[in-house]
């Protein structure tokens, strides 16, 4: 069981992602039948610490208060992905793993666990903007940047700013059972369970390619995506070989010809599903899946989550939802 919490902070730390480990370990809802911790804000740098929104953050607790913590949480802050921590707290992290505590990070809180060696080996996520600088910086770790959390034995990291209640919650059902975490989510008024990963808030705008030998043809293609198309079909667009096609393809994209084509066919649907209140099968027919059964597979295995489930989420509860 949790019983103590002791959140780290460092300098230029970021109050919202601060707020969700306060509210979900920090408050006392005994009353109400849920667990209740012993909670302590502890300072890495000085008593006073600069928040990111300009004001100022005091308390009497230093890094020996992590020394009886059963959960170290780490939120998130600013320059985090190229900045330098300090050694005792490090030093205090790798010795909570050792002796059975947990750790969990929110967002860029990850670096610091990062730093400490703790994410080496292991599967962990982040805000999908700091995924590629987190794996660059930590090479032995797993990035993992389209979900929403990832639970590795004793280290927990979340993505983005929200992500960190679905973290927490998903740590409050492990420990104390669904009907914990089901009755603080109805508290806090969010959702218990979010469908999906991180991948459905990607931006992924058209990649711009640094040669020109088939930009023609990836703006046709844009054009013409309710359309069938195969490899030799574009390579006679393009006035070339299909051999010599999927070659200048994959060298000027970085993918093939169908997994871009199927990339952009979900951009469509997703941005259709956001914008308008055209069916699914609507859209499956102008994004060139055919029918709503291809597209809901191909949304779910690119985005971990469903046509009706993202209107949901991107248009609010009135969005027009079809039954499946």
């Amino acid at each position: 069981m949790l019983k103590n919490v002791a959140v780290l902070l460092l300098d230029e730390v970021h109050p919202f992602e601060l707020g969700v480990l306060c509210e979900v370990f920090g408050l006392d809802r005994s009353d109400q039948g849920l667990p209740a911790h012993d909670f302590a804000v502890v300072s890495a740098e000085g008593p006073v610490l600069r928040t990111h929104a300009g004001f100022t953050i005091s308390t009497p607790y230093g890094l020996d208060r992590m020394e009886e913590a059963d959960l170290i949480a780490v939120p998130a802050g600013s320059h985090f992905a190229d900045r330098d921590y300090p050694e005792e707290a490090l030093d205090a992290l790798r010795r909570a793993v050792e002796r059975g505590a947990r750790v969990m990070s929110v967002c860029s809180g990850a670096y610091v666990l990062g730093a400490a060696g703790l994410l080496d080996g292991r599967r962990c996520t982040t805000h999908w903007r700091h995924a590629s600088e987190l794996a660059r910086r930590f090479p032995r770790a797993v990035v993992e940047p389209d979900v929403l959390y990832v639970d590795e034995g004793p280290v927990i990291t979340s993505a983005g700013t929200a992500a960190g209640i679905d973290a927490c919650l998903h740590l409050i059902r492990q420990e104390y059972g669904p009907d914990a975490a089901n009755a603080l989510a109805r508290r806090m008024v969010v959702p218990p369970h979010r469908d999906g990963g991180q991948a459905q808030y990607i931006e992924r705008p058209l990649p711009r390619t640094p040669c020109d030998t088939v930009g023609e043809t990836l703006a046709w293609m844009e054009r013409h995506l309710d359309q069938e198309m195969t490899v030799e079909q574009l390579a006679a667009q393009a006035h070339m070989s299909p051999r010599t096609f999927a070659r200048r393809f994959q060298q000027e994209t970085g993918t093939t010809p169908y997994r871009w084509l199927l990339r952009q066919r979900v951009l469509l649907a997703q941005h259709l599903l956001e914008t308008s209140d055209e069916t699914v099968d609507t859209i499956a027919g102008r994004t060139g899946f055919g029918t709503a059964a291809a597209l809901r597979h191909q949304f779910v295995r690119s985005l971990g989550t469903t046509p009706n489930a993202y209107r949901r989420t991107f248009r609010g509860p009135g969005a027009m939802v079809e039954v499946a």
